[in-house]
């Protein structure tokens, strides 16, 4: 497994999300991803999975030490003493201490500076090791790094070749962040793609894999979400092939910022 190294953290390049697969679906993936060989597991707060993703780590047999852990802290929660004492409900859940924790979307409700306060007070507390953000733009990313007392580490944002994440990623290698991409399969919407097909056909390869390998050799960490055990084998295999400057072209090609799945009525305006 390759890691991407920010802020002192050693972030497996590959993972698996966890967002939508609930109970035991949710542990059993998480056990079987483990035993296949992933180190990195993200969740948050809002999908309702702690418990059961701390379950299938224990159930997996893996080290504590060798997993790396992602979650993240809702909106709701950003007020300093509610954000601290949500964050110990995610680690009784869990039963683990949490590698990396975000901030889940930006909550202009609250003031940055306090959140970040707080953030910063539960990597002191010891409850993470590591804290970051998610679906900042560049300029609340800008301003996150200059308010926190503590090293920011990631943006974890959609990325997938449909849509147009330069701004975002040129910022987090400018800042020294690790970009994080969630969906880096659009939803499954690649699996039909023609140009992906063929690309795969090259290097006897699916669409995913190939998306997969586009964000690897950019040193993006990738966390596509499934909980059948074939398509974990298969996101897992893309460490024997390399895509040529030619075909990463073509997959940049693909991308607009009109490319977007993912949005809310809450989410900030956009790069």
């Amino acid at each position: 497994m390759q890691f991407v190294e920010a802020g002192g953290a050693r972030i497996p390049i590959l993972g698996l999300g966890t967002f939508g697969i609930e109970g035991r679906d949710c542990s059993r993936a998480v056990e079987q991803a483990l035993r296949l060989g992933y180190r990195l597991i993200d969740t948050a707060q809002i999908y309702d999975n702690e418990r059961e993703v701390g379950d299938g780590i224990r159930a997996s047999g893996v080290p504590r030490n060798d997993v790396f852990l992602i979650t993240k802290v809702w909106t709701t929660r950003f007020a300093p003493n509610e954000l601290v004492r949500s964050v110990k409900d995610s680690v009784s859940r869990l039963r683990a201490e949490i590698d990396l924790l975000l901030l889940h979307w930006p909550n202009p409700q609250v003031p940055l500076a306090e959140t970040l306060q707080a953030l910063a007070k539960v990597k002191e507390l010891g409850l993470a090791r590591h804290i970051g953000l998610s679906n900042f733009t560049v300029a609340l990313m800008e301003e996150a790094v200059a308010l926190s007392r503590e090293p920011l580490i990631c943006d974890q944002v959609e990325y997938h070749p449909y849509l147009d994440q330069t701004k975002i990623i040129n910022a987090c290698r400018a800042h020294g962040l690790a970009a994080i991409a969630y969906s880096p399969l659009a939803k499954g919407r690649i699996k039909n793609d023609e140009t992906l097909i063929g690309i795969g056909r090259k290097y006897g390869k699916s669409p995913a894999q190939i998306c997969l390998r586009w964000l690897i050799q950019q040193n993006v960490v990738a966390i596509p979400r499934t909980s059948k055990v074939e398509r974990l084998s298969e996101n897992l295999d893309v460490f024997d092939f390399v895509l040529s400057e030619d075909d990463i072209a073509r997959l940049f090609a693909m991308g607009s910022p009109e490319g977007r799945i993912t949005n809310f009525g809450f989410a900030p305006q956009w790069d």
